[in-house]
């Protein structure tokens, strides 16, 4: 079989860092009538590492207007400390890039303007840039200006013809998603001013591989990046970083400060630093990307005997968060509704339907009061500190929260 090519610098993609198996989009929550249709689909999840450009990335199976269509089912504005997350960057952004009524900021994938509404609480002008027409309907009923469409080289010079140049572009948690990076990051030269800012977020791919975040691996997210692999595509399309923040963020990220590759904006310590720290991890040779396969089995391996032990104990196993990346874990793991009974969530989009794969039925939050459970897991890591703080009451019939990346534990 002849080896897929690398989607940016098209060498053959020899090597896999993980391969999850057969799992349905993870976005996909299920209807009744679906499920018993019987005809959900299933995609080869292989995440493959590029020995030229170290681009580690899923096989190219799904396409991407059929996980980004009008039923898409993540809203943003429904994790208070995610908004939370976007108000402090809207404060630091403005204040940094002293942002006011004559100024520009676009957003692209702007979901349902949890972000720019922050900007436009200040009387800053934004457009909002996302391919889902259900979100960009929730972004505009908050006063966000929005258009539905995907982002890349070709919408963007339109964009700038009509005469659309940002001070400030925030592409936050969307660079991953994107199966054509280059066409992509391309599009930004374009609509961003000569010395304007251009910021991108993502999950950090050395966090992924120390802490073994194989669940943040779905077909949503096309590639993992690193910083030796995000400088290429950066310079091939005529942008350069010049800073990089640590954030704390989906297990850990990075807010990589970029710029068009002329501007005046200079080089910071804290980006020659994690240049320095990637090649101590020697990020740049395949050597140090194989050996995470047999790390993700010990993980597979430890929530089955936990989920085994709680039903010898006749525990009663629930969990919290209908979040994209723990349908990837449950999928990997095998877990169906006879091993958790319900998952918990706040978004009404996901409730009275089924996750993907396992067909776990997704409840409100107001079910765990009447279901009980014994063990609720947390299946958003990231967002384990709200979720805990949120149902500290299970405590009061012995309830126990369980986390499950790196390893299982049951919370003190």
């Amino acid at each position: 079989m002849t080896a897929p090519a690398c989607r940016f610098c098209s060498a053959p993609l020899t090597h896999t860092f993980v391969d999850l198996g057969d799992q349905p989009l993870a976005n996909n929550y299920l209807t009744r009538e679906q499920l018993e249709a019987g005809a959900e689909q299933a995609y080869p999840l292989h995440a493959r590492v590029c020995a030229k450009c170290f681009l580690v990335q899923v096989d190219d199976v799904v396409p991407a207007d059929a996980i980004f269509d009008d039923a898409y089912a993540y809203f943003s504005s429904y994790s208070a400390s995610w908004v939370e997350h976007a108000r402090r960057y809207a404060e630091a952004m403005t204040e940094r890039l002293n942002l006011g009524p004559e100024s520009l900021v676009v957003e692209v994938a702007s979901n349902d303007g949890y972000l720019l509404q922050h900007f436009v609480a200040k009387d800053i002008p934004v457009l909002g840039i996302e391919p889902t027409a259900n979100t960009a309907e929730a972004a505009r009923a908050r006063g966000v200006d929005t258009e539905v469409m995907f982002f890349n080289e070709e919408t963007a010079v339109k964009l700038a013809a009509r005469g659309v140049r940002a001070d400030l572009v925030a592409a936050n948690n969307v660079l991953a998603h994107v199966p054509r990076i280059g066409d992509f990051v391309a599009g930004f030269r374009h609509v961003l001013k000569d010395e304007g800012v251009l910021t991108f977020e993502f999950p950090h791919l050395l966090n992924l591989i120390e802490k073994v975040q194989f669940d943040t691996i779905y077909h949503e997210h096309f590639s993992y990046l690193s910083l030796v692999a995000v400088e290429q595509v950066l310079a091939a399309n005529g942008l350069r970083p010049f800073d990089v923040e640590l954030l704390p963020t989906h297990g850990g990220s990075l807010r990589l400060f970029v710029c068009q590759a002329g501007s005046g904006h200079e080089e910071t310590d804290a980006l020659r630093a994690l240049r320095e720290r990637e090649a101590a991890a020697a990020l740049s040779r395949i050597e140090s990307y194989q050996g995470f396969t047999p790390r993700v089995e010990a993980v597979r391996a430890s929530f089955r005997k936990f989920l085994e032990d709680a039903a010898v104990e006749g525990k009663r196993v629930a969990a919290y968060g209908a979040a994209a990346k723990g349908n990837t874990f449950l999928n990997y793991c095998g877990v169906t509704a006879r091993d958790i009974v319900a998952v918990f969530d706040a978004n009404p989009a996901k409730q009275d339907r089924f996750l993907p794969g396992s067909h776990v039925p997704v409840l409100a939050p107001d079910s765990v009061k009447s279901i009980k459970p014994d063990y609720v897991v947390i299946l958003p890591w990231n967002l384990k500190d709200e979720i805990m703080g949120q149902l500290s009451y299970i405590d009061g019939w012995g309830g126990r929260f369980v986390v499950a990346t790196p390893e299982t534990q049951v919370v003190p």
